[in-house]
Formats: C-alpha cells, sequence, structure tokens
C-alpha cells in the first residue's frame, strides 16, 4: 500500500513509536516519518507508506508551521520543559515590546547551534546518547530560515509564538537563543505542529482514529496519494515505449509541448493509465531527462 498518512501525535510519543504503531496497524512492513518530532511535540507527523518512503526527503525540504509557548526565566539543559533546570533569571522585567524587538531580530536567514539534546550526529552518534552520558561536545552552527515569526499571547512569563520554518529549524535553540538576547534566559515549554507542506493539523488524524479504522477496515480511505506531494513539480504523460526506457533507467527526451507547465530541474512521469511512474531529473549536459526515482 503506497500513501501518506496525516497522524496528530499525541504528547509523550516518539517519532519513532508512531511508525512502529503504524507498521502493527497496518501490516505494512515500509513505513517512515518525515520529520521528527520531540515526544513533548504534539502534532502533524507525515508518516509515509510503502513507495511513499521514497518521498520522504520531499516533505523534510518543505515548510513547517510551528506553535510555541516559551517559557522565559527558566533554562533547562535540554532547552524545553523536559530538561534540567541549570539557570534562572528574572522575566518580570520584561516588556512586550522588548519581546517583540527582540523576536524581529530573528525573522529571516538565522544562524542556531542544534541542542545536545537532538538527533544531530557527531562522529556516527547521536548527541542525545552523548548528552545523556554526561558528554558535552561542540556543535557546528547552522543557518536557518525563518519566513515569519509573531507573538500570538503574551501571558508574562509565557510567550505563545507561531513560526513559519524551513527545514532544519530547532525550535528549542530558537526559545535558548531568545532567552539569551533578553537576557533572561528561556526554554520550550510546549510545542504543536501546525503544518508540514501540504499536511494541516485540521485534517490530521489522531492515533485512535487510525486504530479504529484498520480495526473496521477503511484505514486506506485515510491515506493521501503519494504523488500529492509533488504537485510542484510539472508533469509529464509517457507512452509504452518511453515508459519501459524509464523503468530501464534510461534518458529519454520529452518535448517541452508534453510536460504541463514550464518546470525546473525535476518532473512527474506518469504511465497513460495516470500512475505516477517516476520522477526525471533533466540531465542538461544531454538535454534528455533522467530517471532519478522509478516507482514499480
Amino acid at each position: 500500500m503506497n500513501g501518506i498518512l496525516n497522524i496528530n501525535k499525541p504528547m509523550g510519543k516518539t517519532s519513532f513509536g508512531i511508525v512502529s504503531m503504524v507498521k502493527r496497524l497496518t501490516g505494512e512492513k515500509r513505513v517512515g516519518h518525515a520529520g521528527t518530532l520531540d515526544p513533548m511535540a504534539t502534532g502533524v507527523l507525515p508518516v509515509c507508506l510503502g513507495q511513499a518512503t521514497r518521498l520522504v526527503e520531499y516533505l523534510m525540504d518543505t515548510t513547517k508551521t510551528y506553535r510555541a509557548e516559551i517559557e522565559l526565566g527558566v533554562v533547562t539543559d535540554t532547552y524545553d520543559s523536559e530538561g534540567k533546570v541549570i539557570q534562572r533569571g528574572d522575566a518580570s522585567v520584561i516588556t512586550k515590546e522588548q519581546l517583540e524587538t527582540v523576536l524581529n531580530s530573528f525573522r529571516g536567514v538565522i544562524t542556531q547551534t542544534p541542542p545536545m539534546y537532538s538527533a544531530v550526529k557527531y562522529r556516527g552518534k547521536p548527541l542525545y546518547e552523548l548528552a545523556r552520558a554526561g558528554i558535552k561536545v561542540e556543535r557546528k552552527s547552522r543557518t536557518a530560515l525563518i519566513q515569519s515569526l509573531e507573538l500570538k499571547d503574551w501571558q508574562l512569563p509565557v510567550a505563545t509564538i507561531e513560526v513559519v520554518c524551513g527545514k532544519g529549524t530547532y525550535i528549542r535553540s530558537l526559545a535558548y537563543d531568545l532567552g539569551q538576547v533578553l537576557g533572561c534566559g528561556a526554554n520550550l515549554k510546549s510545542l504543536v505542529r501546525l503544518r508540514c507542506g501540504i499536511f494541516d493539523i485540521t485534517n490530521a488524524v489522531s492515533l485512535e482514529h487510525l486504530e479504529e479504522a484498520c480495526k473496521d477496515g477503511y484505514w486506506e480511505s485515510l491515506l493521501y496519494p503519494m504523488d500529492s506531494i509533488l504537485a510542484n513539480l510539472g508533469a509529464v504523460i509517457v507512452g509504452e515505449e518511453k515508459a519501459q526506457a524509464i523503468r530501464n533507467g534510461s534518458l529519454v527526451i520529452i518535448g517541452e509541448d508534453m510536460l504541463s507547465e514550464t518546470v525546473g530541474e525535476h518532473c512527474r512521469a506518469y504511465t497513460w493509465d495516470g500512475k505516477l511512474l517516476s520522477i526525471l531529473r533533466f540531465n542538461a549536459e544531454k538535454r534528455q531527462w533522467q530517471p532519478e526515482k522509478v516507482f514499480s
């Protein structure tokens, strides 16, 4: 079964735990999630099944929207509310105007350092394993794109913000850095992912609903087609001769008049019966299209 489930992850569950549960409920062996959510976080977790697991990268690259509660005046070793308190500061002196000014400095391209309690690997080991062993290492800073950052509520010492960001953004690091700039420290009190690409929390399926659907035999109706996340790519329908060439991994010539729209480096290829056949990449040197992913 090929497709994508839009799961509403509850608090306390790991992303890997959700994948294991989907495997057990559906009987599908090939299952993977697109974008880890910490156990404390809730909200949209796209889970890919079957051949859709080969498209995880296209979901990872999409923008995401989060609603976060940030507690000022308290710093923890994990940068969130589940960690050990390592520092306290006076948040009572922080005004809404100060907060708005500081938030403005975090919009656009920013630099972040991944938290020690993260899945980023250091010499082959996830940082969180080192952190749990009491080992702290230097982490490389990386850039992140904050497309939108709005203050939604201000109830001292908690600020609620909504963030629209690009791939690889750490909201826990954003909370920590915000506290450092304000001078009082801060941690991430709660986090909800409202959107991941085309998937929105308003349409997300609870685990209880999924269990019921699997029990009653209609869970497949909850799947999104795997090409639903590729709508930004142009499309072409190919005949059997070209389709076979693509299955064999051969380059093919596709005229611009065959494409559904002006395309960039990639496009979708379909067979005459409407099945997704491949994602093609344009080979500028040979002026032909190279199969990058082929689906059976």
